[in-house]
């Protein structure tokens, strides 16, 4: 019609569609060689640039809004941790500035509230998990909340959930330069690497650096990462993602002051690819173009019912189901009578813990997790009290548990299964498998019992208007005038029980 061809004889418009498709061939190829020349890192600081808040669909302020509920409310409940409580008296010796969530009386400096805030969201391992496996929210949220309120520009709720999308989407990125982060890991903990590029990410957003700013934010924080997995199931695992939050926040400032990286530090196996024997990085796609879709829009995370490693959820559900067929099968049964429990789990070295010692241990145990279901009916957050690990009947449940490791169980959060098979004294024997936990993204927690969860964990440190403060702000972020006004909320405690906690009472 532009031409209006019609009106032309034939040839001539043979001649004109012939232009019309030889030009569209020259423009694509065009693009191609741009994102050829153009380097990896490169492509990524424009994107963390240019990404803009009309780009959100919302698909993905659906899933990011429930992430970001999630983190707070496992977030404050971990502020009652011996792990957070020990970060907290190491680095209440300097100056303060931000808001440290679930205490009303004490600030710190920016990077040091985003530690001790991503040490709490880790300490209980109760925080999101996503494929390929990592911790995508808690080194980038608890950044944000503590950059947004040092900046004069005051920004919005939207400014932050912007930001918090792209530290999101920079980790879905990374992780997917390699195969072997689709599996549970095995040398370092994904966090500690993908977490601190998300910080440093979202960070630069917030800040509105430069293109080449993001880069150098990138290139810095890739100097910070990295954790070995001898720390899991220790009290040092929750470092992870606080370190993670801190030197993405402090990368990005330093960018921000003028320092530089390797700007292709994501381009090279002496860079980011370090940390993968299959490495095989590729540029971001340019955002102002149609290519560019969220892979939050296509990937959900899950959300935990236990405080646990997410491996634990499968074994869980399998015990409880295998716990009431027995019940069934011998009403009123005595669990003493109980000879043989099998566990047909994926096989991994760091969750594999016979007879855990500490909570932490615990949290990494088929083993324990396994027979607190049997014995209980229930895992809960007091499962992992001093009191309940050190139980002799426990004890003498987990003398009696074998671990298999079955060739068609896959060491992957996304094709995992896990099973549980009881044998009596009697000869009885019964079994239940789990191939998907509620919590998974194959089936998502419902948004009542999303919102369940936070109250939950939230009211243990907040009061009632702290906690539907939280809710009414993370529900409506999007349209919120000022984002530092969820830090008011999170810092609403009980002063009674804060008084407690301060004191070492607890």
């Amino acid at each position: 019609s532009f031409l209006k061809l019609r009106n032309f004889p034939f040839h001539i418009k043979l001649v004109c569609s012939q232009a019309a498709v030889f030009f569209f061939f020259f423009v694509c190829l065009f693009v191609c060689l741009f994102s050829l020349l153009q380097g990896i890192t490169e492509s990524f600081g424009a994107a963390i640039h240019a990404l803009g808040a009309s780009q959100l669909t919302d698909g993905v302020i659906n899933r990011s809004k429930r992430m970001m509920l999630d983190t707070l409310g496992v977030g404050l409940l971990g502020t009652r941790t011996a792990v957070f409580n020990k970060a907290l008296k190491y680095r209440i010796t300097f100056c303060r500035s931000s808001s440290i969530w679930g205490r009303s009386d004490i600030t710190l400096p920016p990077c040091y509230a985003a530690l001790v805030n991503g040490i709490a969201v880790h300490s209980m391992d109760f925080d999101d998990t996503w494929h390929p496996a990592t911790h995508p929210s808690g080194a980038v949220l608890p950044a944000l909340l503590a950059l947004a309120e040092t900046l004069p520009s005051r920004p919005s709720g939207l400014d932050l959930l912007l930001a918090f999308n792209v530290g999101i989407e920079v980790q879905g990125r990374l992780m997917r330069f390699s195969r072997e982060a689709y599996n549970i890991p095995e040398r370092f903990h994904p966090p500690s690497v993908v977490g601190v590029m998300g910080s440093a990410a979202a960070s630069a957003k917030l800040l509105g650096l430069s293109p080449s700013q993001c880069s150098h934010a990138l290139a810095i924080a890739a100097s910070s990462a990295g954790a070995p997995l001898a720390n899991a199931a220790t009290q040092t695992k929750p470092f992870h993602i606080g370190n993670a939050a801190r030197r993405g926040l402090e990368a990005a400032w330093l960018a921000q002051m003028g320092l530089e990286g390797n700007p292709s530090m994501l381009d090279m196996d002496v860079g980011l690819g370090v940390y993968y024997n299959d490495y095989s990085p590729s540029t971001m796609p340019d955002c102002a173009s149609g290519a560019f879709r969220w892979i939050l829009e296509d990937q959900d995370v899950a959300f935990k019912r236990i405080p646990a490693h997410l491996a634990m959820h499968w074994l869980v559900d399998a015990a409880l189901a295998a716990r009431g067929k027995l019940q069934e099968a011998a009403w009123n049964f005595d669990l003493s009578q109980i000879q043989r429990v099998t566990l047909r789990v994926p096989p991994s070295k760091y969750i594999n813990c016979p007879f855990p010692i500490t909570e932490h241990q615990a949290r990494h145990s088929f083993q324990f997790n396994a027979c607190s279901a049997l014995l209980d009916g229930k895992v809960t957050v007091a499962s992992f009290d001093p009191a309940q690990i050190n139980r002799s009947a426990l004890k003498e449940l987990l003398s009696k548990v074998e671990v298999k490791t079955p060739a068609d169980n896959h060491p992957s959060f996304d094709k995992m299964y896990c099973e549980v098979q009881i044998e009596t004294a009697q000869g009885e024997s019964c079994t239940a498998r789990c191939n998907t936990f509620y919590g998974h993204w194959r089936k998502p927690l419902s948004q009542e019992d999303l919102v369940e969860k936070f109250i939950v964990n939230a009211s243990s440190v907040l009061c009632t208007e702290g906690v539907e403060g939280v809710i009414d702000v993370i529900g409506n972020i999007e349209k919120v005038t000022e984002c530092s006004v969820l830090g008011s909320y999170l810092r609403m405690t009980s002063n009674t029980l804060e008084k407690v906690y301060s004191t070492g009472m607890i």
